[in-house]
This record gives structure tokens, C-alpha cells and sequence, in this order.
């Protein structure tokens, strides 16, 4: 689990980090602004963007599961790609926009404010809600490569805590994180996961037959690696590795690392500090001069400061540039992007805008008013004061003059009503004060507090309400909705319309179409379906128990089937239905097989058949089996005579080697358990459930002498047992020819053998004193491979991808069985140290996963 949770817990810290940057930003503004009341505006925002991202989430998963397997695998494969480009673009993103962040969000809540609760609200949405939309897709994308949700789940949840944790440290102040290495460092590691998940998405596509290549393997090390030791499940979990690659993952793994990774580094080292602005003479004049040939008044340079150097413009931006993360001298980042955090960033611009001091604010007006004819003492026509000892004039103590010399109220001075503004000067054209003497404490945005939020304060300064503002006011009062009404809007409306999508998307459940069928008609009522999964309603309106089977009639191959449906039943056959022909076939018992009319559905393929196998297709499987095992049983008789030799004549130590010899022997033959009858009892049974135990009389064969060699009894006792057993291999040689042997069992066993080996040699359940039974299971394993051998041909055909990953299994787990005994002497299970024993487990359990399907691909089927 835990390795599946670092890209998770990664993707979470880093994507957490950026929208909790964005957010404590946007907070940070409305608190330096004044605007405390316009908060839960930003929250419902934040609100809206994590119940969309969570929608979002909801409608991958829920829309995948109603495809079919080959469907899943290609939205799978397209998904994962799209959330490489994502991931990729967001990490150049970040690194060229981090600097610039902060400006750009505080110019976009300057506006929203003036623009109702609306805005705002979209701004923190539309803000958040990007990052919101990668993480679940990246999510959803990570946890399908896992084949589990618990690891990425939780990682991401980690990683999200862990943010919002470095987030609020950041606007308190209380830490320093320098972000710009933070998402550099992070921004690498992002690089080489999203590689894996590209090289898994590609393998996902050729899986779902979008890209071909799926047999056409690079890397194929199951022989050689453990795929359930814990360094492979790591290395898979984090990098999406797998010891078996193909020609298009490994190129693309390899040429996206190279070539994103290239960028990455170039970009780095291409990005060079920003040297401070110069400090020049604090007696140079600069004339400006305006269109008109008028002369602006000249300005001390020190005076004008940063933002004055360059003109209004390089004033009004200086201190967006300084909270964005500009450097100092000595390359040290300073601002929000690289230091103390979003409250700073805001800090830092009011630090700057203070700095530049009155005489910056009055050089931007001069500049101004030379560009209309109007003297620049002021934008309003009265000399800015300066911080050195005159009282600083506010904006509600001088009226402004408009450009074409009009006077004209800012927009602090007048009452906001119903989120418009009245007509008023802009905010370039209205004399700003110093910050110096401004008694708002601090709070308002460059050390002035807007003077029209505060009706008291407007009357001291001698500005009057407008007769039609307390109307206005009542009017808003009757109309003000509960406040909860937003929260919930927001919340509900993603979730409502993902529950639409998934319900509208998925196709209809069962009863879209009742097909009847009987011993003289099969499928009267069946219409051409639509693609999809579908669900069909067989009624059996016969007299006999029929086999249903949905068919490509071309091939004779098997959609769905319900095996034994009685008269007067109806039971649902559900089946993916892709572009082909389709028809029903029903065998009735002791009838004639009917198949009905074929129609065809338009769309592309994607719905997987089987071809059915037919007694007569497993018959040459079936005798080459019947004569290995014939071979096999002659030399069991053989080798239990020499075992009762050896005990009748007292030489014990040669009894225990010829033991082992006889049982492997007898052990690979496992294929044949079914048709042994009695004699599987007799000459392999255990003393489980006997009376007497180890001491009952029914107690014998192998088991039996193994318990005596193994502790202390005398050749004497074993000397019954030795002889019944090489008595029974015999009888059982002799009888084996007439005994029947059901064709069904091989494909059965291939998969049944292996099933015993891990629920009883592999936990020590067998053993009765001589600790072989990994000896046991390799002869299991012999016997498998056997069976393969001869079900090679019907395999191939139906399923050429499946023997490749067989074989590899097998060589896998016969090389950890080889590890475990040196000659004829094997390492006991429970001597295993915990590692070995879980390599074993797990490759063991991975081979019964591959094999799991053989039984189905073989199944006889009367549709044949």
C-alpha cells in the first residue's frame, strides 16, 4: 500500500501547496484591504472548486466502471496521458509563473472587489479549481495503475494535510520555506513519475488495442526479478516499472524523461537573478516633458524612488514586482514566492508603496497632468503633502478633479449600493495620501483606509450620504439571502451534475429486452442492442432445460451464456456489446442446438468473445496427457518396489532417499486425481480426520512411511505399510487404462494443482516429519507445465498473449523452489526466513492469477 502512496502523497503536498499559496493570498488582500466581510466569499469559491475537483473524481470512476474490460483499458491508457500533459504543464507552469503570482492575484481580487460578491467568488474558484481538477485526475490515474485506492487515498490525503500545515506556517509567519527550490525539487521528482504513469497509460492503450505492440516486449526480466519481492513492488508503486516492458513503453518512458527533463534543467539554469534598481543622485533633475511641449516639474530622484524611475507605470507596479519575489542584490529572493509567505507578499507592496514616499505618488501626477495641460502640484490641482511634518491630506478632505478639470468624487468617498459604484473619478486620477499619518492602524491597502466604508468617518471629513443611499440600503437588507444558501448551492450543483453524467452515462439496467427462448425457438423478441453493457432477460418458455449462449454466429465465439436454465424461469445474461453480429443459441437437454436470426450492432470492436471448445477439440490433448501419465506410473511402480526393498531389508537411510524419489514422482501426476478413484486415498492420504491419527489403520501410503522414517520407527513397523503402498501403485497402473477421464478436468486442473501446492505444501499442512514439501511443490509445478504442454495449441488460439506471461511465471517460481534444497535435501518451510517465504507466496499466487483464466478460455461449451 504504501508504495503505491508516494506519487499520490507527492502530487498532494505540491498541488495542496500551490492552491493553498493561492488562497492565503487571496485572503491575505482582503484582510490588508479592509474587507474582512468579503472572506466567506473567498471560502465559497474554495468551496465550489474542491466539490467540483470531487464531482470530477466521481465521474471517472463510476464512468469507467460500466465499460468493458478493453474499453476501461483504452480510457485508462487516454486518461493517463492526459494527466502526464497536465502534470508536465503545471510544472513548468510554477516554476515561470511563481515569482509573478502574487501580483497577479492581488490585481484580480482589486477588481473582483469592486464588482460584486460574484466575482470574487468566481476569482477563488476559477483559481483553486484548476489545481483541484489535476489532483483528481492524477489520483484517479495513480490509483488504477495501483489496482488499489487505499495507498493513493492516503498518501494524497498526507500530502494535503502536510500542505495546508506549510500553508498556514507561511501566513503566520511562523516559517520560511524557500518555494522556489521547493517546487524546482519537487518539480524533478513529479518529471520521472509522470514518465511511469506515461509508459503505463501507452501499455493501457495497447492492452485496449488503440496502439499496437502489446506481445512486442523490450524488457522482459520475470524470469530473473521477483515481481512480489518488496524493492520490485516499490519500484513499481513509485515509478510504474515492471519487469515486463514493451517497444512503446519503453521508448516513450524513456523519450518523454529525456526530453521534458532536458527542458526542465535548461530552464532552470537558464533563469538569472534580478538585480535591484540602482540608486542614483538625489539632486538630478528630470524633466518631462508632455506632448505639448509643457515641461513636468522636476523630481529629486531619491524622492520618486523605485516606482518613479521609469514614470506612473513603474510606480504603480513596483510593489506587485516586490510581493511577486523579486531578488535583492545579493540574489536573495525576497517576497512571497521564495520567503516569509502571502501575508508578507502584501506587506512587501505596502512597504514599497511607502517607500516611494508622496513625492513618487506626486511625480505620477505631474506626469499625468503634463499629458493634459494641468500644472502636476497634484492630480486635483493641491500640492501632495509630504510625511516630513504637514499633516497628510485623505481622500475625503480634497476633492478630486477629473483630467478635464471637473471635480469629482473618488470612488472611497461615495456609498456602494447594490454592488455599483457611483460616478466618480478613476483611482489614477485621485491624490493619494502617506500612509505616515493614516490612523486605520495598518489595515488598509498602502496604509490608507477607504474613507466611504465608514458613514461616521465620511461625516467627520464633511462628506454627505446621498438622499437615495439609505433606500438603497433597505432595499439590499429585504433582499439578503441566508448565508448558507451560497455554501450549498455550490456544493450541490457539481455534485447534481456529476450524478447526472454517471446516470445518464451508464447503460440501462436489466429488462431492455426479455428474449424467450425454447427447444423449436430461440431469441424471438431479440433486437439489435445498443453498445455497451447490456443485460438481457432469458425466459425459458420450453419444456427442457436449455444452455443460453449469446454468439458471434461467424465464429461461433461466446459473449455470455447461463448454463441450465429451467423451464418457466427467467434468469439475466449480462454482456458487452460491441460493433459485430450477434445471434442466439440455445441447446436444449437431448435436443438439437437452435440459433436464431443475427443482427447487426454498429460501433467499433472492443467486446471480448470466447471461442468455444468442443469434447472433440481436447481429445488429442487428452491422450498425450493419459499416456505421460502411463509412463509416469510405470516408474512409481518401480520406484516404490525399490522403497519396500529397501524397508524389508532394515537399510532405513536408503528407504528415506527412495521416499522421496517415488513421492515426486507420484506428486506430478496431479492432473490424473480425479480419475484415481480410491487408490489416491490409499497411497497419498493424510491422517487428518482418522480416529487414531497417525496410529489408525486406515492410515497408509506415503504419508504413512514418512511419518516413520522421520520419527524413529523401526523398519519392522513400516514393513505393512511399504508393502500396501507398493501394491496399490501397481493396482492403480493396472486399473488406470479403463478408468474414465473426463476431458474437462485438464483445463480444471491446470489451475487446481498449483491452488493445493499454496493451501497445503506451502503452509506445511503435509508434512509428516521430512520437511519436503517445497520438493512436493516443484513436482506440482512439473505436472503444470505438463498440462500446458498439451493445452499449448487450444491456448494459443484463443489466447497467443497468455503463454509468454505463463512461462515467465513458471521460470520464476521454479528458480526460488531450486534456491531452497541442495541435492536431495530440502529447507523446510518453517525454516524459511520471512522474506524467501513471501517470494515463494507471491510468485506462486501470481502464477494462479495468470492461470485463472485457462478453465474459461477451455471450457467445453455445446454451443461448439
Amino acid at each position: 500500500m504504501w508504495d503505491d502512496a508516494f506519487p499520490s502523497f507527492l502530487i498532494g503536498l505540491r498541488e495542496g501547496l500551490e492552491g493553498g499559496l493561492i488562497v492565503s493570498i487571496l485572503v491575505a488582500t482582503l484582510v490588508r484591504a479592509g474587507a474582512k466581510s468579503r472572506l466567506p466569499q473567498v471560502w465559497t469559491g474554495v468551496l465550489a472548486a474542491v466539490a467540483l475537483a470531487m464531482s470530477f473524481g466521481a465521474v471517472l470512476t463510476f464512468t469507467a466502471a460500466s465499460l468493458s474490460a478493453t474499453a476501461q483499458e483504452a480510457f485508462g491508457g487516454a486518461l493517463s496521458v492526459v494527466a502526464v500533459a497536465f502534470v508536465t504543464a503545471m510544472v513548468f507552469w510554477m516554476r515561470r509563473s511563481a515569482r509573478s503570482l502574487s501580483g497577479e492575484i492581488k490585481e484580480k481580487v482589486a477588481d473582483a472587489l469592486g464588482m460584486g460578491a460574484g466575482v470574487l467568488i468566481l476569482t477563488s474558484f476559477l483559481a483553486v479549481g484548476r489545481e483541484g481538477l489535476e489532483t483528481a485526475l492524477f489520483l484517479w490515474t495513480t490509483a488504477r495503475a495501483a489496482g488499489e485506492s487505499a495507498g493513493p487515498l492516503t498518501g494524497a490525503g498526507i500530502g494535503l494535510v502536510l500542505a495546508a500545515g506549510l500553508c498556514w506556517g507561511l501566513y503566520r509567519r511562523v516559517l520560511k520555506i524557500n518555494l522556489t527550490k521547493f517546487f524546482t525539487a519537487t518539480g524533478a521528482v513529479l518529471i520521472v513519475i509522470a514518465a511511469g504513469v506515461l509508459g503505463y497509460g501507452l501499455r493501457d492503450l495497447q492492452e485496449g488495442g488503440a496502439l499496437p505492440g502489446k506481445v512486442a516486449y523490450a524488457v522482459d526480466l520475470g524470469g530473473t526479478v521477483d515481481a512480489g519481492s518488496w524493492y520490485s513492488t516499490l519500484v513499481q508503486g513509485v515509478f510504474n516499472l515492471t519487469p515486463t516492458m514493451t517497444w512503446l513503453q519503453v521508448l516513450g518512458y524513456a523519450g518523454y524523461l529525456a526530453v521534458v527533463m532536458t527542458l526542465f534543467v535548461r530552464g532552470i539554469r537558464a533563469t538569472k537573478p534580478v538585480s535591484a534598481t540602482k540608486p542614483v543622485s538625489a539632486t538630478k533633475p528630470v524633466p518631462a516633458t508632455a506632448p505639448t511641449g509643457t515641461t513636468a516639474a522636476a523630481l529629486p530622484e531619491a524622492a520618486r524612488g523605485a516606482g518613479a524611475e521609469s514614470g506612473p507605470q513603474a510606480a504603480a507596479g513596483s510593489g506587485t514586482r516586490a510581493a511577486a519575489g523579486a531578488e535583492a542584490p545579493d540574489g536573495s529572493p525576497v517576497g512571497a514566492a521564495a520567503e516569509a509567505g502571502p501575508a508578507a507578499a502584501v506587506a512587501a507592496e505596502d512597504r514599497d508603496r511607502a517607500a516611494a514616499g508622496p513625492h513618487a505618488r506626486t511625480a505620477t501626477a505631474a506626469t499625468t497632468a503634463t499629458a493634459t495641460g494641468t500644472p502636476a502640484g497634484s492630480r486635483a490641482g493641491t500640492p501632495a503633502v509630504s510625511r516630513a511634518g504637514t499633516p497628510a491630506v485623505s481622500r475625503a478632505e480634497t476633492p478630486a478633479m477629473s483630467q478635464a478639470g471637473t471635480p469629482a468624487v473618488s470612488q472611497a468617498e461615495m456609498p456602494t449600493v447594490s454592488g455599483t459604484v457611483t460616478p466618480a473619478a478613476s483611482h489614477a486620477e485621485t491624490p493619494v495620501a502617506s500612509g505616515a499619518d493614516d490612523s486605520s492602524g495598518g489595515d488598509g491597502v498602502g496604509g490608507v483606509r477607504a474613507e466611504g466604508a465608514d458613514p461616521a468617518r465620511r461625516q467627520d471629513r464633511g462628506v454627505r450620504e446621498t438622499p437615495a443611499e439609505p433606500h438603497a440600503q433597505a432595499a439590499v437588507a429585504r433582499r439578503r439571502r441566508p448565508a448558507w444558501v451560497v455554501p450549498v448551492a455550490v456544493v450541490a450543483v457539481p455534485a447534481v451534475v456529476a450524478g447526472l453524467v454517471v446516470a445518464l452515462g451508464r447503460p440501462k439496467p436489466a429488462g431492455a429486452q426479455t428474449v424467450a427462448v425454447s427447444e423449436t425457438e430461440c431469441g424471438k423478441g431479440f433486437t439489435a442492442p445498443r453498445p455497451g453493457r447490456q443485460t438481457f432477460q432469458m425466459q425459458n418458455t420450453g419444456s427442457k432445460t436449455s444452455e443460453v449462449y449469446l454468439i458471434d454466429p461467424a465464429t461461433n465465439a461466446v459473449y455470455g451464456e447461463i448454463e441450465g436454465l429451467a423451464p418457466g424461469t427467467t434468469r439475466d445474461l449480462v454482456a458487452t456489446v460491441a460493433g459485430g453480429s450477434y445471434a442466439w443459441r440455445c441447446v436444449p437437454t437431448g435436443g438439437t442446438a437452435v440459433t436464431s436470426k443475427a443482427v447487426r450492432v454498429g460501433g467499433g470492436a472492443g467486446a471480448t468473445a470466447v471461442v468455444p471448445v468442443s469434447e472433440q477439440d481436447l481429445a488429442t490433448p487428452l491422450k498425450e496427457y493419459k499416456q505421460y501419465v502411463e509412463r509416469g506410473l510405470a516408474t512409481l511402480v518401480a520406484q516404490t518396489g525399490r522403497l519396500n526393498a529397501d524397508i524389508q531389508g532394515g537399510d532405513l537411510d536408503a528407504a528415506r532417499a527412495d521416499w522421496l524419489t517415488a513421492h515426486r514422482t507420484y506428486s506430478s501426476l496431479g492432473a490424473a486425481y480425479g480419475t484415481f478413484e480410491d487408490f489416491d486415498k490409499k497411497i497419498n492420504g493424510r491422517p487428518d480426520g482418522l480416529p487414531g491419527g497417525v496410529d489408525d489403520k486406515d492410515f497408509t501410503g506415503f504419508h504413512r512411511i514418512e511419518y516413520g522414517l522421520w520419527h524413529g520407527q523401526s523398519a519392522d513397523r513400516l514393513k505393512a505399510a511399504a508393502q500396501q503402498l507398493d501394491d496399490d501403485a501397481a493396482g492403480l497402473r493396472k486399473a488406470f487404462p479403463a478408468q474414465a477421464f473426463d476431458p474437462g478436468d485438464l483445463p480444471l486442473r491446470a489451475h487446481e494443482i498449483l491452488e493445493n501446492t499454496l493451501q497445503f505444501e506451502l503452509t506445511g499442512q503435509t508434512d509428516q516429519g521430512s520437511g519436503t514439501e517445497l520438493a512436493t511443490a516443484d513436482a506440482n509445478l512439473a505436472g503444470t507445465s505438463e498440462l500446458l504442454t498439451v493445452l499449448k495449441p487450444l491456448l494459443t488460439s484463443r489466447a497467443p498473449h497468455l503463454l509468454p506471461t505463463l512461462d515467465a511465471d513458471t521460470v520464476r517460481l521454479r528458480k526460488l523452489l531450486d534456491a531452497a534444497h541442495q541435492g536431495n535435501a530440502w529447507t523446510p518451510v518453517n525454516r524459511l526466513d520471512a522474506i524467501t517465504r513471501a517470494r515463494l507466496d507471491g510468485a506462486t499466487g501470481q502464477l494462479l492469477e495468470d492461470l485463472a483464466p485457462v478453465p474459461d478460455l477451455l471450457e467445453i461449451r455445446k454451443s461448439a
